[in-house]
């Protein structure tokens, strides 16, 4: 996989990032792309929610948003308008498994976002007031984007009945009523415990040479002592073997179709064994990848019994990966017979594999998809920090789209025949409920899947 011109690079996906450590143990990833003078700098914490104090959950989402606030050198609410007035953006996501934090800019100002970036790293200053503040915003947050939205409700609740044991049954965002009893003590514990350079991983892609990245690295972020209370190891509480499957239904007026979901639990890149996930994210494209896949044309096209269907493999968690299916019910079609068309589909897969051409297809889609985000500085930051942030090397990143053209029709079959395991599911349905009650409350058990929050 070699690129000798940035030109080359675009044609072909292809990118040779380049990595080192700083003395402080802080890894830092260089991607080179001199087609424009601007930079994205992103800065990755190996520290999601997945890792939080069990009964403190959103802290992690919570701590995202206080980083905002104020150090001894940035007043309160300024690092965003800093940025701005650089002419640059920046924003912040949580994820399960890691947190991020970018600014996108000229590449004059890569030095000052650094400096900046440093400055909070270790220098973060919580007013009680600032933070009872925050607390309301994430709070409100919570009831817009999960207890107003009756799929969201449906997602948790399929997640906590999905992990039995590990903490991704937790919503990233958290639950209410842990949320509202988050304090200020809580978020200096976390943020004092997992912000520092040992924990973190720099990445820097853009008109950026390796030399550059490094002497302004090691100007800002190498001065920061290193945690040896950090460890190396994320100690998580495993899952035990899934007996039986799992279904619940959600009753809510504000329902606008008749949904039904499936989550299977499935290994992810980090987990899977040698192709594994490979053939996990091209099943998933046969299977459930738009309006060409197996499932749209069964149900939608042919059957007319779905007015939307499919499904995805999420394979980039820690510890574990999922995948989803759905169904969205047309007019008079009852969910039970729209989730037997979907079984009716996976079965076949299970039986009789994939065809040639729809493996050729989908590995083209997949490889196709590879070059055009090749050609996004900010997505190549993306897709090299969160794979590292999660335990990957540069080198698997980079080869991963030869791995993807390795993996056979056999593969695919084996991989259907093993993961759509019945007894690895939980199966939920949507259903607008006529009596105006909501049948779903916040005393139900706790989920997530890895989703992320800005």
């Amino acid at each position: 996989m070699l690129a000798v011109t940035p030109q080359a690079r675009a044609a072909d996906g292809t990118t040779r990032a380049s990595e080192f450590k700083l003395s402080n143990g802080m890894d830092v990833v260089v991607i080179p792309d001199h087609r424009s003078p601007v930079v994205t700098h992103m800065v990755w914490y190996k520290v999601g929610a997945a890792d939080e104090v069990l009964g403190k959950s959103g802290i992690a989402h919570f701590l995202e948003h206080l980083m905002f606030k104020s150090t001894d050198k940035i007043p309160v609410g300024e690092f965003s308008k800093i940025v701005s007035r650089l002419g640059g953006q920046d924003n912040a996501f949580t994820g399960n498994d890691a947190t991020a934090y970018f600014q996108r800019v000229s590449k004059d100002r890569l030095g000052k976002m650094m400096e900046m970036e440093a400055d909070r790293m270790v220098n973060l200053r919580l007013d009680e007031k600032e933070v009872l503040t925050e607390r309301n915003v994430i709070l409100e947050e919570r009831r817009s984007r999960i207890d107003n939205n009756p799929s969201a409700l449906l997602d948790e609740q399929m997640n906590a009945a999905l992990y039995l044991n590990h903490p991704y049954h937790k919503p990233v965002i958290g639950w209410y009523r842990e949320m509202a009893q988050l304090s200020r003590q809580d978020a200096l514990d976390f943020y004092k415990h997992y912000y520092a350079p040992n924990n973190a991983i720099l990445v820097v892609s853009g008109d950026v040479t390796d030399a550059e990245v490094k002497k302004l690295a090691e100007d800002t972020y190498g001065k920061i002592p290193s945690n040896p209370a950090v460890s190396s190891v994320r100690h998580r509480p495993g899952e035990p073997p899934q007996l039986v499957a799992r279904r619940l239904v959600l009753k809510d007026p504000r329902a606008g179709n008749y949904l039904m979901q499936r989550y299977y639990q499935a290994p992810s890149y980090v987990t899977a064994k040698p192709g594994e996930a490979e053939a996990l994210d091209l099943l998933m494209k046969i299977a459930g990848s738009g309006s060409t896949s197996r499932i749209y044309k069964k149900l939608v096209v042919e059957q007319k019994i779905a007015s939307s269907a499919g499904g995805d493999y999420s394979g980039y968690g820690l510890d574990g990966g999922t995948i989803s299916l759905y169904g969205i019910a047309a007019d008079g079609v009852p969910l039970e017979k729209v989730e037997a068309g979907i079984d009716a589909v996976l079965a076949d897969i299970v039986k009789n594999g994939v065809t040639d051409a729809e493996l050729t297809r989908a590995k083209n889609s997949y490889l196709a998809d590879y070059v055009y985000d090749s050609d996004n500085q900010a997505t190549l930051a993306r897709r090299y920090g969160w794979n590292l942030a999660v335990g990957r090397t540069v080198a698997e990143v980079e080869a991963w789209p030869d791995n993807i053209s390795k993996v056979t029709t056999d593969d695919v079959k084996k991989a259907a025949a093993q993961y759509l395991d019945i007894k690895d599911s939980v199966t939920g349905y949507l259903v607008p409920d006529q009596s105006g009650v909501a049948q779903a409350n916040d005393d139900l058990p706790p989920p997530s899947a890895g989703g992320v929050l800005r």
